[in-house]
């Protein structure tokens, strides 16, 4: 296959991890016959410092004719007092709206050689954990209507929280497709006792649950959903919901795994186009230190290969290798324990390439 990929380092970290994240990509290209071409362009802090907007024009033009979008990390303190339409998280919004991605999905794996990492007791954590958050991107609180308005007894501000019927129905297809090919297990999570709008959610996760007579579908409360995720949280296998609940559970699981470090995750939209990044954030505090945690980016670029390209073959290659590695006991900072062998970005890089 010959690939576009449109590339956005971002900020912070997001130069060092997508290097080496590239770095692999070329590598499955060589042995698997792939041609990839990368077009870098900017996004988040990095925009507003070089042309003043975080998300210009000319990166979603580019975005929109590539295959496939490669996201390193945006935001950092260094752009925390700017007016919020100008923050750099304003390019994440900007690039999921512009390209249509409507579902985000983040799978929380914990790998063997990582449960002393793991925050919970042994005897909930088990062997290890493997849930998906399957989170809609484009509705909700994040894009409805806001505003701030002076009043003589103060300031008031408000956010809406609206969802339609098509909205909720085709993240709720796309979870049930997952979840048949796993456990066939969905957890759809609300707040249906208080929210309109989760009251939609919940008959339109029923109505498609009708389609999809294998796959047992459950519903919880999402204060309940943050506690039963970290007291019980082999009872979840795919896990369906709204964008900010999405934003909170997912980033609660990815804790339990361990290490947001070691997170891929993908953003969908029609058809099989997709915008792949790490969980985690920019980190400016170690950018250009040899020192962040390639693995998620990397294995943010074997979800690419899966889910948008169709090649599977090449996934599994990938992701076998971060186990390598990490069987060699081989850690980054981030994951570092007792008896492990502490590496730099460039290095944990090298030895997936190597095992590749």
């Amino acid at each position: 296959m010959d690939i576009k990929i449109a590339v956005v380092p971002g900020d912070g970290i997001g130069p060092d991890i997508v290097t080496e994240a590239k770095l692999v990509l070329d590598k499955i290209g060589e042995k698997y016959g792939h041609s990839f071409a990368y077009t870098e362009v900017l996004a988040g802090g990095a925009a507003l410092d070089a042309v003043g907007e975080p998300l210009p024009a000319k990166t979603l033009e580019v975005c929109k004719g590539s295959d496939a979008v490669l996201l390193g990390a945006v935001g950092g303190p260094k752009w925390d007092d700017l007016e919020g339409s100008m923050r750099p998280e304003q390019a994440l919004l900007g690039l999921r709206a512009g390209l249509g991605l409507y579902a985000n999905l983040r799978p929380a794996i914990l790998y063997k050689q990582l449960i002393d990492a793991c925050p919970l007791r042994a005897d909930i954590i088990g062997d290890g954990l493997d849930i998906c958050v399957v989170r809609e991107l484009t509705g909700g609180i994040y894009f409805g209507e806001r505003g701030t308005e002076e009043l003589p007894s103060g300031a008031k501000a408000y956010d809406t929280m609206m969802y339609t019927y098509p909205e909720v129905k085709r993240i709720a297809v796309l979870a049930f497709e997952i979840a048949m090919k796993r456990d066939k297990k969905v957890m759809s999570v609300d707040k249906a006792n208080i929210l309109d709008s989760s009251r939609l959610w919940r008959a339109t996760v029923e109505e498609v649950a009708k389609d999809y007579p294998e796959v047992t579908l459950n519903h919880m409360y999402v204060d309940n959903a943050a506690m039963q995720l970290v007291r019980d949280p082999h009872q979840f296998d795919v896990i369906v919901t709204s964008n900010m609940f999405g934003d909170i559970l997912s980033d609660e699981a990815s804790m339990i795994t361990g290490s947001i470090g070691m997170l891929p995750s993908a953003s969908l939209g029609e058809g099989s186009f997709g915008l792949y990044e790490p969980v985690h954030g920019s980190a400016p505090d170690i950018a250009g230190m040899d020192k962040a945690n390639p693995i998620a980016t990397i294995l943010s670029v074997a979800m690419m290969l899966r889910y948008t390209f169709g090649l599977t073959a090449e996934a599994d290659d990938i992701e076998k290798a971060v186990d390598n590695a990490l069987a060699n006991d081989y850690r980054t900072g981030d994951i570092m324990s007792e008896g492990m062998k502490l590496i730099g970005t460039s290095e944990m890089g090298k030895l997936i390439l190597e095992s590749l």
